[in-house]
Order: structure tokens, then sequence, then C-alpha cells
């Protein structure tokens, strides 16, 4: 098992797989849940793609610290897991609280992206899914994770996947059961407290940007993710029919489709800029 000290003593969990010396992904997962949920992702990308999959502080194998979260250290763990693995760039893919974490990269850390996609997120938080946030928090508190991962459990997989899929939350899907109460609210809160100014920097991002949502999805619903897509210059859209929240587990031959299809395009563009960048340097060198 790999892991990292951030820069508060917080010990991160990540894990290596794929081709050695490939392209690089980093993975990072939303509330909740741990590396597992990019299972089917990471193994789709072993053949072309080296994965680099973590898990946020308060999740699977991290430290579970008592005490305030925050997306930007959130973020700053990711970072930290980058120099760690010796990735100096990758595709950037996150999901839910994921990719708010991944909007924030994109902001303060934008040397450090290849390409951003974007899934099942938002760019800022409604009172409505404020108030739902508030009460996953205070029920996982008052009764713990198992008595509330049911009902949270039916605004992330779509009805008609809900019992087939229901039985693989625990190892695989988000809102993983079995989490500590107290780190499960703390992201919650991280969540509710982020500096919302982000999204006004998002004009700012350069690399190639996919944001993907279910049509299905009620939690972050698709207008989350068109506002999103308008405010960064360089996205494209992309909308997965009947796909809820938990898109890249309950329709993950559609995502992984949607993805790689994308990947493959940026990774191109960001071999296309780094031939341009290297004679320049050479001749500012001579």
């Amino acid at each position: 098992m790999t892991y990292v000290r951030a820069s508060d003593g917080t010990r991160i969990h990540y894990r290596v797989t794929g081709r050695p010396g490939a392209p690089p992904i980093l993975f990072i997962q939303g509330l909740g849940a741990d590396k597992n949920g990019w299972n089917l992702q990471r193994i789709a990308s072993a053949p072309s793609y080296q994965a680099v999959a973590l898990d946020n502080r308060g999740a699977g194998r991290s430290d579970k610290p008592h005490g305030e979260y925050s997306l930007e250290q959130m973020a700053h763990d990711a970072v930290t897991v980058l120099d760690h693995a010796g990735v100096e760039t990758a595709h950037v893919v996150g999901a839910s609280m994921g990719g708010a974490i991944s909007q924030i990269l994109a902001v303060k850390y934008p040397e450090r992206l290849r390409s951003l996609t974007l899934a099942c997120t938002a760019g800022q938080n409604h009172p409505w899914r404020e108030e739902l946030l508030a009460s996953w928090r205070d029920a996982a508190l008052e009764r713990g994770i198992g008595s509330m991962g049911h009902d949270a459990a039916r605004w992330v997989i779509g009805p008609r996947s809900f019992r087939r899929l229901l039985p693989a939350m625990g190892w695989l899907g988000p809102l993983a059961l079995g989490r500590p109460s107290h780190a499960f609210a703390a992201q919650v809160d991280a969540i509710m407290n982020v500096d919302t100014s982000y999204a006004g920097e998002l004009e700012n991002v350069t690399v190639p940007t996919l944001v993907v949502v279910g049509n299905q999805d009620i939690l972050t619903p698709r207008g989350d993710s068109e506002e999103l897509a308008d405010r960064i210059p360089t996205a494209e859209l992309a909308v997965i029919s009947g796909a809820a929240h938990g898109l890249m587990i309950e329709h993950a031959r559609s995502f992984n489709r949607v993805l790689f299809d994308f990947l493959g395009r940026a990774e191109d563009a960001h071999r296309e800029r780094t031939a341009e960048v290297a004679p320049e340097a050479t001749a500012a060198a001579s």
C-alpha cells in the first residue's frame, strides 16, 4: 500500500495501476467514496494509461482525522499524491465532490493538468442541495452511516438500477457503507463551506475539458453541468441517456466510451502543445 503525508501530517492513500510510463490519469472520487469507485475505469484504462487513484482524507485507507476538512486542502492532497508518484502532469478526472476538487486544481494548479473531466458535479451550492447534504450529515452523526446510506443511495443510483447495484455500494460505489460518521460529516461541511469564488475563475481554464452528466441525475442535474460547460471556454458537454449520479458505475460502458474518446483527443493535444514548446525552449536557451 502506498501512502504520502499531506502538509498537515494526514496520511493519504493512493494506488498506481496500468502501464508504466503511459499518459497518467488522476482519479478523484466524491462524498464518502474511495478509489474503488473508479475500478471500472481503472481496469478499462490499464492498457493505454497509468491510473493514479487516491482516497480523499476521510475515506478509504486514508486517515480520517477529527476536525475541519476543506476542498482546498483535498486539492493540495491530490497534488501531493502526484508529486509522490512522480507525475508532473495528468489528465484529472473528478466525480461529484471530486469534481469540485478538480475545479480547484484547475484554477490553483493549472500547470499540473493535461486535461480536465468533470463528472456529475456542480460549480455552486444550491440551497436545496445544501439542505439535503446537511440532512445526510446529521443522520450520519445521529444514527450512523449505515442507517442513512440506503436513503442517500437513491439520490445516486437511478431507479432502474437501484436494486441491482445496491449490494455493490459497500465496496464499489459512492457513499460506501462503513465510513466513520465524523469523517463523512467533515466532508459534507467541506462541500458546504467551499470558496465559491473558484467558479468565477473557471473562465481561465485552458486545457481540454469534458463535462459529463446523466440525464437522470437528480443530485447534480443537467443544468449544473450546462452551467459549468458555459463557464469553461474549452469545455464540451456530454449527456448520457438513462444515467443517474453514479454513472461511472451504473452506465460504465457508456461513460468509459465518452471518457476515453475525450482523453485520447486530449492527450494528442497535449503532445502537440509539448512539441510546440520544445523548439521555443531550445531557441531561448541558445
